[in-house]
């Protein structure tokens, strides 16, 4: 069953479709299935805690080990043969040896890398779905929606519900490219690919200085329109924007070349990977001018925060893994709508608890070889989820 309407530019239908509620033995197979997804989640989450706690402390280690062994130079226009081999830090104005060219719009500019960033003009298709039961049968009506936008993929309209009136090209007219200058120096100092991979905060070109490149392509704000009309863009019209990374050179419109802060290993006048013992890679750069510490606090704060963001993953993953693996006694119960629904809020404790206390013992765990003490302290604390799950089971439950 379908109901079409047209909101202007917005066009939607409605679509209904209906299937018979699934039986006791096709929901017990369906909840197996889960058990099989829900045990190989549950022993990732064990590799994810564990790795990362490993992980986590290792770059620790070799964080403070470049901290005692990094030399700053004193000049970065001279190359001194002392510090060959050596993890030296060093701060500076960008450089390249030539600009970065866009001969189809006339565009270049003295920087790191300039991005070409292509959009078409697009039919978007968007799903709004709810299930109900009615009259012994799961229906689920699904409200489809298409919009015109502005969009750098090819949104391929053959996937539509309804591709009729909502067709787009299968490309585009002209292509998105990112270019990069083979040679980026600070001082005399050659940055490698990993510290020029780094430079990455791109910023919006602006495009008011420029002239129309060609008849056919029209400037509008920041954009190089290929539409004979812009401000009233058809479906496969294409608007062109240019972004650039790391200014390395003084430019009237953008202002003085971007500076920035390096901690790698001096070879030659190149600056490399410095291999640590605690076997990191210490390859930093970092916008600005900064000082040795201030670089590497930034780095002890990132540490931390891809520390806890992996342990929250691996909780997280644990506890869908318990869910998945218990959910089979809430589908035994599932006639019984009272019985069903305290089942669930007790399976959803029981998961929270056992895997808060099954991840403090895995992290435990991992800090064993590296800090006994600690490792001590996390598995008594993971017994506390335990304790005071016990605590509000009532006596007789108890006995």
């Amino acid at each position: 069953f379908q109901q079409f309407s047209d909101t202007g530019s917005r066009k939607e239908h409605v679509k209904i479709t209906s299937e018979p509620k699934p039986g006791f033995l096709e929901r017990l197979s369906e909840t197996s299935g889960g058990m099989l997804i829900g045990l190989v989640t549950f022993l990732l989450a064990f590799y994810l805690l564990f790795t990362n706690e490993g992980r986590a402390l290792r770059t620790a280690k070799s964080l403070d080990e470049g901290l005692s062994l990094v030399v700053p130079l004193d000049s970065i226009h001279s190359i001194s043969q002392q510090n060959e081999g050596r993890l030296v830090h060093l701060a500076g104005a960008l450089s390249t040896s030539k600009p970065l060219f866009d001969p189809s719009y006339g565009l270049s500019i003295q920087a790191v890398k300039l991005k070409r960033n292509v959009e078409m003009y697009q039919w978007v298709e968007y799903e709004d779905s709810q299930e109900y039961e009615e009259n012994g049968e799961i229906k689920k009506e699904t409200k489809y929606s298409y919009n015109t936008e502005w969009k750098s993929e090819v949104v391929n309209s053959r996937n539509f519900d309804r591709e009729i009136g909502h067709k787009n090209p299968s490309a585009m007219a002209v292509e998105s490219f990112t270019a990069v200058s083979p040679n980026v120096q600070v001082g005399s100092f050659v940055l490698s690919k990993g510290l020029v991979d780094k430079i990455d905060d791109f910023k919006q070109l602006s495009l008011s200085h420029l002239e129309d490149p060609h008849a056919d392509v029209t400037r509008g704000g920041n954009y190089f329109y290929h539409s004979d009309n812009p401000r009233r863009p058809e479906v496969g019209d294409v608007r062109v924007s240019f972004f650039y990374a790391g200014l390395s050179g003084d430019d009237p419109h953008l202002g003085s070349a971007d500076k920035v802060t390096v901690i790698a290993r001096q070879r030659g006048d190149q600056l490399v990977p410095y291999h640590t013992k605690s076997g990191d890679v210490l390859e930093i750069l970092y916008p600005g001018d900064l000082s040795v510490e201030e670089v590497f606090q930034k780095e002890h704060e990132s540490n931390t925060m891809k520390t806890w963001a992996l342990r929250g993953a691996g909780w997280l993953s644990m506890f869908v893994g318990i869910s998945l693996m218990t959910r089979i006694f809430y589908t035994l119960v599932d006639w019984f709508p009272v019985v069903r629904d305290l089942v669930n809020v007790g399976l959803k404790a029981f998961a929270v608890c056992v895997a808060s206390s099954l991840s403090l013992l895995t992290i435990a765990a991992g800090w064993l070889f590296y800090r006994p003490l600690w490792a001590l302290l996390l598995a008594l604390l993971s017994t506390v989820p335990i304790v005071v799950a016990r605590s509000r089971v009532p006596p007789k439950k108890q006995q």
